[in-house]
């Protein structure tokens, strides 16, 4: 099995503190935390980033776990307000290990594209299985292949200016080093106010529908429902994402 590293800009801690200007509450976290519910379950937040969800779904009375294989997110994570109610461990999805099953795995902000091979994605989708309670659910989200979306990552179009605090403003832009359907390898630049710039490389895998319903069959999970956009529309080819949720039982 080879290992997921995180990215540069999830390890470095000035760019992780630009994360979440750039990516601030939104229709996929309101999704997952509408699937909580608001019976108290224990929840597994699993690339959890700087902790934004994590903290929110504390807040409503879950117990809540938070993971991530990058410190610098963490850092940021523990540090937030009420920070001190989630449970943060350092570990990536398939190495991370609990005393006690959780009710519910989430895996937002299009994580599950980091794994990048079919062993990667077996070994995470295998461990999530574990340490979910029997009648435990699983529910992530990964772009659909089909709308292409990765086409508008240029710099004339995804350029933006963003402020951010204790920072200043910072010019953010993507970059497409290759593309196709199922991979995709990009740069995002940052232009710092102090003159500096970092370049932060990532790769992304994009699985269709039936390898998706492929793995998760195989992991053992029974009852799987996909969506392609946040309202709970079917997945379809100008629908952005593929919105998976499944029960292990």
């Amino acid at each position: 099995m080879t290992k997921t590293q995180p990215e540069i800009f999830y390890t470095d801690p000035r760019l992780a503190q630009v994360y979440d200007t750039l990516n601030p509450w939104a229709a996929d976290q309101q999704f997952y935390t509408e699937l909580a519910g608001h019976l108290p379950k224990r929840i597994l937040d699993m690339g959890c980033g700087t902790g934004l969800l994590a903290v929110e779904l504390a807040r409503r009375g879950h117990t809540v776990i938070g993971a991530d294989p990058a410190a610098a997110m963490l850092d940021i994570a523990r540090n937030r307000p009420d920070g001190d109610r989630v449970t943060w461990y350092l570990a990536d999805a398939s190495s991370l290990t609990l005393s006690d099953p959780v009710d519910l795995i989430v895996m937002s902000g299009h994580a599950f594209q980091v794994f990048l091979n079919d062993v990667d994605v077996e070994a995470a989708l295998n461990n999530y299985f574990k340490l979910l309670a029997p009648d435990g659910t699983l529910a992530f989200e990964t772009r659909n292949p089909a709308y292409s979306s990765w086409r508008k990552w240029t710099p004339d179009i995804s350029y933006e200016e963003i402020t951010v605090d204790g920072i200043g403003t910072v010019a953010v832009h993507n970059d497409i080093v290759e593309g196709s359907r199922n991979r995709v390898s990009y740069e995002t630049h940052f232009a710092f106010p102090d003159g500096t710039k970092h370049v932060g490389k990532g790769h992304l895998r994009y699985l269709e529908v039936d390898e998706i319903t492929a793995h998760l069959n195989k992991a053992g999970f029974a009852k799987i429902a996909l969506y392609g956009d946040w309202d709970g529309n079917p997945v379809a080819d100008d629908r952005p994402e593929i919105i998976a949720v499944a029960q292990k039982s």
